[in-house]
């Protein structure tokens, strides 16, 4: 089985954002016993960022929120999370290597499949890859990212069997324990729908950028690819293993879409960022969503955003809810001059189809 098991800064960081070598020790045993029992595993680790926060003396209340200086400090704390790792697996007889990973290596085809090859080939060769975000360089994953979105991205790129996301509560609960003492675990999903969005709520501590909410967004994308994914507590021993094993009770399990989007429909639906929205008529809504049709110049109302030929764009209906993705083969520029136009007034030069139906997917509601 491979496996692709990701901690959170809260897991492995004192409340000062120091690393906690026990914490991160832990987590090494575990990936450890499931090597040991012959399984391929990817560690996910986030904790860059707060680990150069203590170095810097740029903790607590002086903690930055600048894009620039947040880049700075996760420069400094990679080196040092990753000096733990090494030494940890070192010490548990395992090599490991470093891979960081950007919004481009998602977002561009062919840095995508570089990367597939990377993560695979150290698999093959025994190495246990430790994966984070390169924040040094991707100021959009500071402000906007998480590693659980990541993680949920890597397990899809090298077709993972299992994403456990490892967190400080011992699943989704029912209600916020803090407010409600009855607050209880919900043990399987089997669909993500919008009233479950609603309950994983925000973002966690100050010290990590996830929360639940990303979560569910993980295993979302996650059940899409057509992979179990479990979110259980990091504390607990055994977990990985337990999750493997699919023992009751180990965290909430989210389990696969009997019906899996292909590859690279996946890849445009959550790995390339949308750089704009086209909102469509409901005659051209209900031709992409049950005809698999093309999206022609005809059925676009409006345009939002500044992209250019192949870039993501989201689809809208009149009521500007988003139904669908894909890549649109005319800049926001052309596509504005000739919205609304039949294919036969098109000038020359123009393309007639806005997005093909091979790069555009229906999402999920």
């Amino acid at each position: 089985m491979i496996v692709v098991a990701k901690i959170g800064t809260s897991s492995i960081t004192d409340e000062d954002g120091t690393i906690n070598e026990d914490a991160v020790a832990a987590f090494c045993r575990e990936v450890a016993a499931v090597r040991a029992e012959g399984h391929a595993i990817v560690a996910v680790t986030s904790g860059a960022i707060a680990a150069g926060l203590p170095a810097l003396n740029l903790g607590g209340d002086q903690r930055p929120r600048d894009a620039e200086t947040l880049q700075a400090v996760s420069a400094v704390g990679q080196s040092r999370l990753m000096r733990v790792y090494d030494r940890t697996f070192a010490e548990l007889g395992l090599i490991t290597g470093q891979v960081l990973l950007a919004q481009l290596d998602f977002g561009v085809r062919q840095q995508y499949l570089h990367a597939r090859t990377t993560i695979r080939r150290l698999l093959e060769l025994g190495v246990i890859p430790v994966v984070n975000e390169n924040d040094a360089i991707a100021d959009d994953e500071i402000r906007f990212g998480d590693n659980d979105r990541l993680a949920a991205l890597v397990a899809h790129l090298i077709d993972a069997d299992l994403l456990v996301l490892l967190t400080d509560a011992p699943g989704l609960l029912t209600a916020d324990p803090r407010l409600d003492p009855s607050a209880s675990l919900i043990e399987e999903i089997v669909e993500i729908d919008h009233t479950l969005e609603a309950l994983a709520g925000g973002a966690g501590t100050t010290r990590g950028s996830g929360g639940m909410a990303s979560k569910i967004a993980a295993a979302k994308i996650a059940a899409w690819s057509g992979l179990r994914a479990v979110i259980a507590g990091a504390s607990r021993e055994g977990v990985v293993r337990a999750a493997i094993n699919q023992e009751p009770g180990i965290g909430t399990v989210v389990q696969p879409r009997d019906k899996r989007l292909a590859a690279r429909k996946l890849w445009i639906a959550f790995a390339v960022a949308a750089r704009g929205i086209v909102t469509v008529d409901d005659g051209a809504r209900v031709a992409l969503t049950e005809r698999n049709r093309s999206l022609l110049p005809a059925g676009v109302i409006k345009v939002e955003g500044r992209f250019v030929a192949d870039d993501a764009v989201e689809l809208a209906g009149p009521d500007g809810k988003v139904f669908a993705k894909g890549l649109v083969r005319a800049s926001a520029d052309v596509l504005g001059r000739v919205a609304g136009h039949n294919t036969a007034d098109l000038p020359d030069g123009v393309p007639h189809e806005v997005v093909h139906r091979d790069d555009l997917v229906v999402l999920p509601s």
